[in-house]
């Protein structure tokens, strides 16, 4: 049996029976504390291991998965870069060269020439207002043989008589080159007698309108003309 004193305890160390000093001391004491802090420092460390083992061989996986294929990127911009415009940016006040562009011709079909206008007729003398150039006329004759024609009663040729001495001196071709007045009574302007205002059948006609219908009667006509000078 092994000899148990106060200062130290004796153990056996096993078959050999060699007796072996037991420190029961407070050092003694801590030994068990400090295996077990090692042995979960080692465990910790080695978890670790397994996490950054496992992470070195997922990572590259992940980044080649989250990154498109750099073939189709480098496709899709060179195609994009071919359908734009070849821009230069300049610096203000410097020359910018024009862009050659590739022409092309248009053609346009013409428009079809209008037609040309129909001449219009030439007016002849029954047609003729007296307007267009003078219709001078040339038919002859006498005062009375025009007033019968014209209409007039033979006992208002008298008053007629009295204005157209006045007024032409029974010249059928007579003008007032200011006013444009024309005829035997001065019509004005001429193209108002119906036919030709150079005719003197067509201006005395007139003229009998006239004098009724704005002074009532050829009498009239000759008191106005003799307060006035005109009619």
């Amino acid at each position: 049996m092994p000899i148990v004193t106060s200062g130290s305890e004796l153990d056996s160390a096993g078959d050999s029976g060699v007796p072996v000093r037991v420190d029961s001391s407070p050092k003694a004491v801590k030994r068990p504390h400090r295996r077990t802090f090692r042995k979960n420092v080692t465990g910790g460390l080695a978890a670790f291991a397994v996490v950054a083992f496992a992470a070195a061989i997922v990572a590259p996986t992940g980044v080649a998965l989250a990154d498109p294929p750099a073939t189709e990127l480098e496709t899709s911009f060179s195609l994009a870069a071919q359908d734009t415009q070849d821009l230069t940016v300049t610096a203000e006040g410097a020359s910018i060269e024009p862009i050659k562009r590739q022409t092309f011709d248009v053609y346009v079909t013409p428009p079809p020439e209008p037609e040309p206008e129909p001449e219009p007729e030439a007016e002849t003398a029954s047609q003729s207002s007296g307007g267009g150039g003078p219709l001078y006329y040339t038919g002859g004759g006498a005062p009375a043989e025009w007033m019968a024609a014209a209409g007039i009663a033979s006992g208002d040729w008298g008053y007629v008589d009295y204005v157209v001495s006045r007024e032409s001196g029974w010249n059928p071709n007579a003008t007032n080159s200011s006013s444009g007045a024309c005829g035997l009574v001065q019509a004005l302007p001429c193209s108002k007698v119906p036919g030709n205002g150079y005719d003197p059948v067509d201006n005395l006609r007139w003229a009998n309108g006239y004098a009724t219908g704005r002074y009532g009667s050829w009498e009239g006509a000759v008191t106005f003309w003799k307060n006035n000078h005109w009619w």
